[in-house]
């Protein structure tokens, strides 16, 4: 249709991970476990579960369009100015608004192949030229990408850690990469997983630079359990700020989502228990792997990715059968590896069972 842009045409959609409901009526199972989208396992923290019911009487009034209170809290507990923070529908809601505030006519995009598919979404749907760096053993190749950077690039794109591999770059990696970035190329550091990562002791806290062509991206979709909030928070120089906000939707996250994030941002408790049962259900999860010969990479996040050459797909086709919710990863291009949350013990015992069925049922 000429209407519609080619790149528009061409785009693939973002796929997300099958929904509860609907293996539950595909399959007619009543016992099913999502580990396929990175979700927190305990839900989302009861100060802002309270939250919630304090708000509701607040629904018929439109949310503060400057999102006061929340920047005003991320720029206290980050020792910002509430000028250098921005809020938005996660992550990729700000990402959206990087995209539109800032891409011109000619400008180029630099970013790994194989990582975030919701920002390969987003730059193919922008009409820029995308250099795609390829990873070298599922990490980042930094050097490949600073050396990718010409004079028609506008925007870098670093997850780190990584969706989907959860490998992360170092301190020095960051520091040499920097070294070789133009003042003039903006940086756009998705850190969504900074909370699971900050423990690494090289892992580069991007709270400890001040670079001013860097924009931090993080949310509470994850170890906050705030997905369904769908809630993302960025911090920049001032300038690179107040041009997203003259650009950004004006009601958005919603009057919920914001008084929320608040509360959930407060509750210190709920953020190191869940940091502990991550790591109780990584080192279990990875027990179970080794026992099965199922080979897995390190992850400085929620999840962890497998590799299994030849079958992956028949492996996740058997474990949703199973009420075992997986996420192939056909669609990011690596569709020999599968990604697998860190549930709660009980889910990844539920995981081993399936996994008990499928090798013997193949062999």
């Amino acid at each position: 249709m000429a209407l519609v842009p080619k790149h528009i045409l061409n785009l693939s959609p973002y796929k997300a991970g099958k929904p509860i409901e609907e293996v539950r009526r595909e399959f007619g199972l009543n016992n099913i476990v999502k580990l396929a989208s990175n979700e927190n396992p305990l839900g989302a923290s009861p100060m802002a579960l309270d939250e919630i019911k304090n708000s509701i009487q607040e629904l018929n009034r439109y949310p503060d369009s400057s999102g006061f209170k929340l920047r005003s809290l991320l720029a206290e507990l980050f020792d910002l100015g509430i000028e250098n923070t921005i809020i938005g529908s996660g992550s990729e809601g700000i990402m959206s608004n990087i995209m539109r505030t800032f891409l011109s006519y000619d400008d180029e995009i630099v970013a790994a192949k194989n990582s975030f598919i919701g920002f390969r979404v987003l730059a193919n749907a922008s009409g820029a030229r995308v250099n795609w760096v390829p990873m070298i053993d599922y990490k980042y190749n930094l050097s490949a990408m600073a050396e990718a950077i010409n004079a028609y690039t506008k925007i870098v794109y670093l997850a780190n850690p990584d969706n989907p591999t959860g490998s992360y770059f170092s301190i020095d990696d960051f520091d040499k990469f920097m070294s070789h970035v133009p003042s003039r190329v903006l940086v756009i550091l998705d850190e969504a997983y900074f909370e699971y990562a900050q423990e690494f002791p090289d892992y580069p806290d991007s709270m400890h630079y001040r670079y001013d062509n860097v924009i931090t991206l993080r949310t509470l979709s994850k170890i906050y359990g705030l997905a369904g909030l769908r809630v993302g928070y960025g911090f920049a120089h001032h300038t690179l700020i107040e041009s997203l906000l003259k650009v950004k939707l004006p009601f958005e996250p919603s009057v919920i989502a914001q008084k929320v994030s608040v509360s959930a941002l407060m509750d210190t408790d709920f953020v190191a228990k869940s940091l502990e049962v991550n790591n109780s259900g990584k080192m279990y999860l990875k027990d179970i792997l080794k026992t099965n010969s199922i080979k897995f990479f390190d992850s400085a996040t929620n999840f962890l990715m497998i590799e299994m050459a030849g079958n992956a797909k028949q492996f996740c086709d058997f474990m949703l059968s199973n009420g075992i919710i997986l996420r192939h990863l056909d669609s990011f291009g690596l569709k020999d590896c599968i990604r697998i949350s860190i549930g709660s013990m009980e889910e990844i015992d539920a995981f081993n069972n399936a996994v008990q069925n499928f090798f013997y049922e193949v062999k």
